[in-house]
């Protein structure tokens, strides 16, 4: 399938749409991809005969299921020839979120499906994020050696008490209500009512300047209650289990937790155990990036983000976990360093040293 395939652009009265083309791929997308996105976006933002974005992916199973690792391993590894993708691809991809977050006009996403990673990244920096009961969210970066990043420092920390911690550290998966509960989701439709909404907005009459209260009095029609949200429940134990500031102190909370034999018992042990098959490095370097980011902007945060990818990018656990997970898929990674001991605050302090004229800036 070609780069232009994987990308369906289409127009329907003022309502334009993007389509993510790779169901096979659980939509992930490639820079190639991200590089029609950009300039589609930036010629709907000035022409005036559209007045909404709807952005989706094709298939039954995923809305995105992030970025392309599978090509940021190989071209850090040599395999592809491109050693200058881990740069490129991280910096442009950033690029495209910051772009959305700042669209002039209503952009709405319809996370219908497994949404995660730079799936996140372009639906939850928007303005419109549309839930159904198929809608899967997660954060796993730690699982390879990663970091949550595409904003993530600053929409995990905008989540309810330490729910943002939990869901970065553990890469939790929610459904629905706790999406909506988080605030990564702003309306839920069911599923079998998204075509007949899509249709709706295509025959809009759209007005300039009226377009986000003619969409909300759409919204107003199709948008159900998901339900309660199941970590609602686990609220407090969240809160106590990962206030700590440093990874060992979460653990040691878990296993209190867990030893105590309280309604919440089982999910500390299951969470604690987990959490030990994490790249150590991996979750030193998000407690320290929620907790030093806790307060920033969206440009602030990529910015961090951008230079953390560099430095995960010219280290070892990036590509096992992506190794482990993708390409020998024996899910058994071998990190370096291999305990939580051996991550001591210095070699974190290094993730977070300046990349001189690398870093990225917004104008």
């Amino acid at each position: 399938m070609s780069p232009t395939e994987e990308i369906l652009l289409d127009r329907e009265g003022g309502l334009a749409t993007f389509t993510i083309n790779r169901p096979r791929a659980l939509n992930a997308l490639t820079l190639d991809n991200y590089r029609r996105f950009a300039p589609a976006l930036r010629a709907w933002a000035e022409d005036p005969s559209v007045h909404a974005v709807v952005v989706r992916g094709a298939g039954e199973r995923a809305f995105c299921a992030g970025g392309d690792v599978r090509a940021v391993y190989e071209a850090g590894r040599g395999i592809s020839g491109d050693r200058d993708l881990p740069a490129v691809f991280f910096r442009e991809e950033y690029e495209l979120i910051h772009s959305i977050h700042r669209f002039p006009k209503p952009y709405i996403a319809l996370i219908d499906g497994i949404t995660m990673g730079g799936g996140a990244g372009i639906s939850v920096n928007g303005g419109y994020r549309i839930a159904t009961e198929r809608t899967l969210f997660a954060m796993p970066e730690t699982a390879i050696g990663l970091f949550p990043d595409v904003g993530a420092t600053r929409f995990l920390s905008r989540c309810p008490g330490q729910v943002g911690r939990y869901l970065g550290l553990t890469g939790a998966r929610l459904g629905a209500a706790d999406a909506f509960y988080c605030g990564f989701a702003t309306h839920f439709v069911p599923h079998d009512r998204v075509a007949e909404l899509v249709e709706k907005l295509g025959g809009l009459a759209w007005e300039t300047g009226t377009e986000c209260e003619r969409l909300d009095a759409v919204l107003i029609d199709f948008t159900e209650n998901p339900g309660g949200p199941s970590i609602e429940a686990l609220r407090p134990a969240i809160d106590r289990c990962f206030a700590g500031g440093k990874v060992e102190a979460i653990l040691d909370a878990l296993g209190v937790e867990a030893t105590a034999g309280g309604a919440h018992a089982g999910w500390a042990a299951e969470t604690r155990t987990g959490l030990l098959t994490k790249s150590p490095t991996s979750l030193k370097l998000t407690l320290r990036q929620l907790m030093t980011g806790r307060d920033y902007d969206l440009e602030a945060a990529l910015a961090l983000e951008y230079r953390l990818t560099q430095h995960v990018m010219a280290g070892h656990d990036f590509y096992e976990g992506v190794r482990a997970a993708l390409i020998d898929k024996d899910r058994a990674p071998r990190w370096q360093p291999a305990t939580l001991a051996e991550v001591g605050d210095s070699v974190i302090d290094a993730y977070f040293a300046p990349i001189g004229d690398r870093e990225l800036h917004f104008t």
